[in-house]
């Protein structure tokens, strides 16, 4: 009888698998006629799809000629609406196209899940209406979003503080920087705010309350050398964003010497982000391998996900000297059972003037042994060759960065790596 037992239950198993697979059949052959269309439509041309019909309750419009005239396009997958359900972050890769300089790749995203897109559309008509259902173009113009007309003339920080983490504390410098630099409107460079349209005013302004990505992207530019992904443009509720390359997830199993190259540009953004000759400090809030994504060409490592950063202005601080602002804060290390965890308090990053926050993220949840991701632990740079390995000295520093032993360790520590991965570039070489 027990003989038996694993015979039937492979045959169930296989007989499962032939239903499944037949129900899949039965499906896409039921959708034979969608799945045709799907690849004969431009759906990026569509003002609904990409919700151009709900501006200003957008993101902008500087784009929007390019997607009408058809120049942007999904990629083949991208196209397949019924797989829009696995695509929870509505981040789609496309194509864009121009006549004298061919056709690139680019990403485009909503900023966020059909859900979260849902909830901002019914909290816009609440605070109007009081319902969750309404006219959301006429709603715009009773909400906070409309409040500062052309007669404000700056974007001040009582007004918007709070609102996501990049106005977490906003000074007037951080605030005249970000409208200077507005890239949805046609007369940027001024930071007056009354130069901006009230669309454009309001587009502004709930692209800072519901997901400032593209508000980071701008202000911190990669033209000037900031180590984030391209701004292009936005039509809608879809932003468009230059292509960098595969994720550093890809490269969790590279050669050794490639992975230390990688840690080592990791280290230089953590560095720069904090220390850097505007005395912004950006503090990233999520950190994991998904984030951060490797040049095909250059080899350069830049952050993609730019939607959790406190910008904390170091002169504001300097100036208002709050309580212990010139006293080091060292970011508390907790071992955490699930993927890419941080501890921090943003009370803190916006009250001193040192702070090791970011060697803390990169060290902790992508180079350290505390890393863990998609079941995979060790970080980055795991698996040293046996001559490093049997020196102690990388794992001590990685440790010490992480999870800090001596006060102020951490500081000395994240230096001192900084070092010996420029080190091992060298030799690698």
């Amino acid at each position: 009888m027990l003989r038996f037992l694993p015979l039937k239950l492979g045959r169930l198993y296989r007989c499962l698998k032939l239903l499944f697979v037949i129900g899949l059949f039965v499906i896409l052959l039921m959708n034979t006629h969608n799945l045709f269309a799907s690849f004969q439509k431009n759906e990026l041309t569509d003002r609904r799809f990409i919700n151009l019909n709900k501006c200003p309750a957008c993101f902008g419009t500087s784009w929007c000629r390019k997607f009408m005239n058809g120049q942007i396009s999904f990629e083949t997958w991208g196209r397949l609406r019924f797989l829009d359900v696995f695509n929870v972050k509505n981040v789609f890769f496309a194509q864009y196209g121009e006549p004298r300089e061919g056709t690139r790749r680019i990403v485009l995203k909503r900023l966020g899940s059909n859900q979260e897109l849902t909830d901002i559309d019914q909290k816009i008509c609440k605070r109007a209406t009081g319902r969750p259902r309404c006219d959301l173009i006429q709603a715009m113009y009773k909400t906070e979003f409309a409040r500062l007309n052309g007669d404000v003339r700056l974007l001040t920080p009582d007004v918007v503080e709070g609102w996501s983490d990049l106005v977490q504390c906003p000074s007037q410098r951080l605030l005249d920087r970000i409208v200077r630099r507005y890239a949805e409107t046609k007369d940027s460079g001024s930071f007056l705010l009354k130069n901006l349209k009230d669309t454009e005013r309001m587009q502004l302004l709930m692209t800072l309350a519901f997901n400032p990505e593209p508000l980071v992207l701008q202000s911190f530019p990669s033209d000037e050398g900031w180590p984030f992904a391209k701004y292009l443009g936005a039509c809608g509720r879809m932003v468009a964003v230059n292509y960098v390359g595969e994720e550093l997830w890809s490269f969790f199993n590279a050669p050794w010497e490639k992975r230390v190259d990688l840690a080592k540009q990791l280290m230089d953004i953590a560095e720069q982000l904090t220390n850097n000759d505007f005395d912004f400090a950006l503090y990233l809030l999520d950190v994991s391998f998904d984030n951060f994504a490797v040049g095909p060409r250059d080899g350069k490592v830049i952050v993609v996900d730019a939607e959790n950063v406190v910008v904390a202005d170091k002169r504001l601080i300097k100036q208002n000297k709050p309580e212990n602002y010139d006293v080091w804060y060292e970011s508390k290390f907790e071992e955490c059972d699930k993927e890419a965890c941080l501890s921090f308090s943003k009370d803190m990053l916006c009250s001193r003037v040192t702070v090791d926050h970011n060697y803390y993220a990169i060290c902790q949840n992508l180079l350290s042994r505390y890393a863990v991701w998609r079941g995979s632990s060790g970080g980055l740079l795991h698996d040293p060759p046996p001559h490093i390995a049997k020196d102690g000295q990388l794992g001590a520093l990685l440790d010490e960065c992480a999870n800090p032993k001596k006060r102020y360790g951490r500081f000395q520590a994240a230096k001192e790596l900084r070092e010996y991965l420029t080190q091992l570039s060298g030799t690698a070489r």
